[in-house]
C-alpha cells in the first residue's frame, strides 16, 4: 500500500481549467473526457498551449466541461465561448479542435527564463511534439496519465512563503493521499499501480514542470513559489540521460483500463 486516491480531475480543454469529478472511467487513452479538444492557432498550426504564457496564459481564464455534444467553454464573465468569442479573447485567430494535426506540437517556454524575465518576455522555448508516450490521435504532451501526491503538495506547500499551494496549478488527474514525506512518487517510476478493484497503471517518469503553475488560474493569483520551491529543493532527471528538472508528480500509462474513485487503495505491484 502506498495511499488511497484523493481526488479526481479532468480538463476536456487542453490548458483550460478543469473539473473535479467523482469518478472516472480510465482506458488506455486516459481519463474519460481528459484533454479531449485543444485550441489550434490558425496561423501556425501549433496547439495553444499556456506552457507559453507571453501568448496563451488567458486560456487559464476559461473554464472547460465535457457536454453531450462537445466541449463546453465558459470564459472569465461565465458566459459560454464559441471560436469567435476564443479568437477576441486570445488576440490570435483560433479554432477549437478534436484532432490533432499532422506532426501536431506546441511550444513550451523556458521556465526558468519566464521566471527570471516575467510573462511578457520573449523567451526561448522547445517545441514539444504529441504522442511520444500517448495513444496516437490525443493532445497529451507526453503521456495519458499525471499523478501528484498529497506528500508533495504538503512539502510545497511547507517550503514557500504563502504556506499554502493549490492542486489546481499542477493539473493531475489522480491526486494520491499518502504518509510518506517529501516527493515519493518519484520512487514510483518503473512501477505499476494497482488501484481500486482493477485499474492497473505504469508510472514511466517524472513530471518536470513548466511555467504554469506559477501562473493565475482563474481566481486564484500568479504564484512564483509554485515553481521556484521545485527547481530549489526537487531538481529530478525526468528521463534516463536528462539533466534535472523541477519536478512534481508523475506520468503514467494505462496497463488495465478500469473505474477509479475518491477512496480507492493504492498500491504497488
Amino acid at each position: 500500500m502506498v495511499g488511497s486516491v484523493a481526488q479526481l480531475w479532468r480538463y476536456p480543454v487542453k490548458s483550460m481549467l478543469g473539473e473535479q469529478v467523482a469518478e472516472a472511467d480510465v482506458t488506455e487513452r486516459g481519463m474519460l473526457g481528459d484533454r479531449r479538444w485543444a485550441v489550434l492557432d490558425e496561423e501556425t498550426g501549433k496547439i495553444a498551449s499556456a506552457k507559453t504564457p507571453r501568448l496563451w496564459r488567458a486560456l487559464l481564464s476559461c473554464r472547460a466541461t465535457a457536454g453531450p455534444d462537445g466541449a463546453v467553454v465558459l470564459g472569465p464573465d461565465g458566459r459560454a465561448l464559441a471560436d469567435d468569442g476564443l479568437t477576441e479573447l486570445l488576440g490570435r485567430p483560433v479554432t477549437l479542435a478534436d484532432t490533432p494535426p499532422p506532426g501536431a506540437s506546441l511550444d513550451r517556454s523556458k521556465p526558468d527564463q519566464v521566471l527570471a524575465r516575467g510573462l511578457d518576455a520573449d523567451v526561448e522555448a522547445d517545441v514539444v511534439r504529441f504522442g511520444s508516450a500517448a495513444p496516437e490521435g490525443t493532445f497529451f504532451d507526453f503521456a495519458p496519465l499525471h499523478l501528484i501526491t498529497t506528500s508533495t503538495l504538503r512539502s510545497v506547500a511547507a517550503l514557500s512563503p504563502r504556506t499554502a499551494i493549490e492542486v489546481e496549478r499542477y493539473r493531475p488527474n489522480l491526486v494520491i493521499e499518502t504518509a510518506e514525506p517529501g516527493f515519493p512518487e518519484h520512487s514510483w517510476v518503473g512501477a505499476e499501480l494497482r488501484i481500486g478493484d482493477g485499474l492497473v497503471l505504469r508510472v514511466i517518469a517524472s513530471t518536470p514542470r513548466c511555467a504554469i503553475p506559477t501562473l493565475a488560474h482563474g481566481e486564484l493569483p500568479r504564484d512564483t513559489y509554485a515553481l521556484r520551491v521545485l527547481a530549489e529543493h526537487n531538481r529530478v532527471p525526468a528521463l534516463p540521460g536528462l539533466n534535472p528538472e523541477p519536478c512534481a508528480g508523475v506520468y503514467a500509462q494505462v496497463v488495465t483500463p478500469g473505474r477509479v474513485r475518491p477512496g480507492d487503495h493504492v498500491a504497488t505491484g
